[in-house]
């Protein structure tokens, strides 16, 4: 192959038992044995046992040498005695007797083992992140990455899309996120923004012509870390078609999810033909519109209930009356559990900033009754009417919270994942994607109580455009929907509004002038009054997608030079500070905190 190796680390078997052959790569580990010196020889596509008796007039310098230290290694290959053959390596079968050596890199002092999985400070682990990627679960994780996108990109371009590239230096534009700025020395005093997405780029691609469109594209969005989102920047798969509807969307992308998803992983696909979700339902089902649906435990609304003269709970019906509402999770055959997981999980819920978890379990003697601490608050026709509308069963367990719709909702999604993990109910072996559609187009802000676009402010709303009533802007529901896996929203996306007027009106109910539009959006807004098909796209992140199939937690496992959380690069020093002369050349000047 070349004057350093003949064969890789990963490729010699017993078809080549006596053949002189040259090896280079990273000494990984080191046994003495007395008279025998064991080294593990590692490249990037495996490792081989190499073995120096101390006879021979290299055994000192190859024993004094440390760890990760890179190395050439020439020898003959021998065959394993069947006791020492090691059956987790692909070179176990053989190893190699060591008669010559040469280094080629020297290292010093490690701050970090590398053959150990052991976990390790953020801080040492990204400093030092060429180290870490030497680790085997990091290294094979990117390579996974590498191949995944691979995998993607033929798998795009076999279903007929194009691949282009959109600008990374383009203008401001509100999307949710805050942008990275980057100020124009040709332009003193105005900024380019990085891409928090190729969101207007992506739809004048559809203006221009072109029908279906892809790229791994670079995003960049100044928000805070965490586990499955990083600072700074990310890649994903943005896609557009044009003269398309939701469902063409939507069968583009399962094909593509179920292919990379059973080409790279073992586990089951729950569902071929993904679910779909109402957004008013998932938030109801599941308190979240990023649903685990490998989670069986589902939520009820059960206000209604507290209605009735003959339950005597008094705290809910008292708030019930005051317009808070009570949501229920039943847990099956749970009657034999002990009181402590019960109050486990009430004193969880409090640590969560709730005021607490009530249950009581359903049982029958004579009559039916709720065995806990608020049970003895329901009748028996009560207790029946419950358990048709939650589907409870004598055995069940019923948990309910009672609150603002809100936070209701994030207690009992976060207490459904709670319970279910307490009670091993998730299918850890499955992926299980849905679909969550029907978004309401606009939303209120909790503190300043005015209209906002609650998702993409380009989506096209529902229904006959004659028909829409924009008098009454949070009755609309957009063509808006989210793909979600495992509880992880994988992706945004929506049909896209490629009517001007409209889209002026719209806007115009967010707060936005036409002027402001025009500023904002120009280049797209001017596009789309030149002949503008109906198009929709979605933008699938590709971080989340090798994080969920890897089966990691946090999805700086699968990027290769992460930033740390206050979005620092810690290996590059960036952030970092520029001297005079730069900032005199942008026009610019720091002006330090008083």
């Amino acid at each position: 192959m070349s004057k350093y190796r003949t064969h890789t680390c990963g490729e010699l078997n017993t078809s080549n038992k006596g053949q002189k052959i040259n090896l280079s790569g990273w000494i990984n580990k080191k046994r003495d044995h007395g008279n025998l010196l064991f080294i593990d020889l590692r490249d990037n596509y495996g490792i081989t046992q190499c073995v120096v008796d101390k006879d021979n007039q290299v055994f000192k310098n190859i024993e004094k040498l440390p760890l990760e230290s890179v190395v050439k290694i020439s020898g003959e290959v021998l065959e394993r005695d069947k006791e020492t053959i090691n059956p987790n390596l692909s070179t176990g079968e053989i190893e190699i007797s060591i008669n010559e050596f040469e280094i080629l890199g020297e290292t010093k002092e490690l701050p970090m083992p590398v053959f150990s999985d052991q976990e390790y400070a953020e801080e040492i682990r990204l400093k030092y992140r060429f180290l870490d990627l030497r680790r085997k679960k990091i290294h094979e994780n990117i390579i996974l990455r590498s191949k995944v996108i691979s995998f993607i990109r033929s798998e795009m371009i076999r279903l007929g899309f194009l691949e282009f590239q959109t600008p990374i230096l383009t203008s401001s534009s509100p999307e949710g996120a805050r942008d990275f700025l980057v100020p124009s020395r040709l332009n003193p005093g105005k900024f380019y923004a990085l891409p928090q997405a190729p969101q207007q780029f992506k739809q004048l691609i559809m203006v221009s012509g072109f029908d279906k469109y892809f790229q791994i594209a670079p995003c960049f969005r100044d928000e805070d870390a965490r586990a499955d989102r990083s600072p700074g920047e990310f890649y994903q798969l943005d896609l557009e078609m044009s003269f398309v509807e939701q469902e063409d969307v939507f069968n583009v992308v399962e094909k593509l999810m179920v292919k990379v998803f059973k080409n790279f992983s073992n586990k089951k696909l729950l569902y071929e033909k993904f679910p779909r979700i109402t957004f008013s339902d998932a938030m109801l089902k599941y308190g979240s519109d990023k649903p685990d649906l490998r989670n069986p435990l589902i939520i009820s609304d059960i206000t209604k209930l507290f209605e009735r003269d003959d339950i005597n709970f008094e705290i809910f019906k008292k708030l019930v009356k005051q317009g808070s509402i009570v949501r229920s999770i039943v847990t099956k055959n749970t009657k034999d559990k002990p009181r402590s997981f019960f109050d486990g999980i009430d004193k969880w819920s409090k640590e969560q900033g709730s005021s607490g978890l009530a249950y009581f379990t359903l049982e029958r003697n004579e009559k039916i009754s709720g065995k806990g601490p608020v049970g003895k608050f329901f009748s028996e026709s009560s207790l029946i009417e419950l358990m048709q509308i939650t589907n409870a069963e004598i055995g069940d367990t019923i948990f309910l919270s009672c609150g603002k719709q809100n936070e209701v909702e994030r207690i009992l999604s976060l207490a459904r994942t709670k319970i279910a993990e307490e009670l091993n109910l998730i299918k850890e072996d499955s992926f299980a994607f849905c679909w969550i559609v029907d978004y309401p187009m606009f939303e209120e802000d909790e503190l300043t109580k005015k209209i906002k676009f609650s998702h993409n402010p380009f989506s096209m709303p529902q229904g006959k455009l004659e028909d829409l009533d924009l008098s009454n802007p949070l009755s609309l529901k957009a063509y808006q929907y989210d793909i979600v896996c495992n509880g992880i929203e994988l992706s945004s996306g929506a049909i896209r509004n490629h009517i001007p007027d409209l889209m002026y009106k719209l806007f115009d109910v967010a707060g936005y002038k036409k002027k402001d539009v025009d500023e904002k959006f120009s280049g797209m807004i001017n596009a789309l009054s030149y002949g503008a098909p109906p198009h929709g796209g979605i933008a699938p992140g590709i971080d989340r997608i090798v994080m969920l199939i890897a089966g990691e937690k946090n999805i700086r496992e699968v990027t290769m030079f992460p930033m740390n959380q206050n979005a620092q690069d810690l290996m590059m020093n960036a952030p970092s500070n520029v001297n005079e002369d730069q900032l005199k050349e942008l026009n610019l000047e720091i002006k330090k905190k008083t």
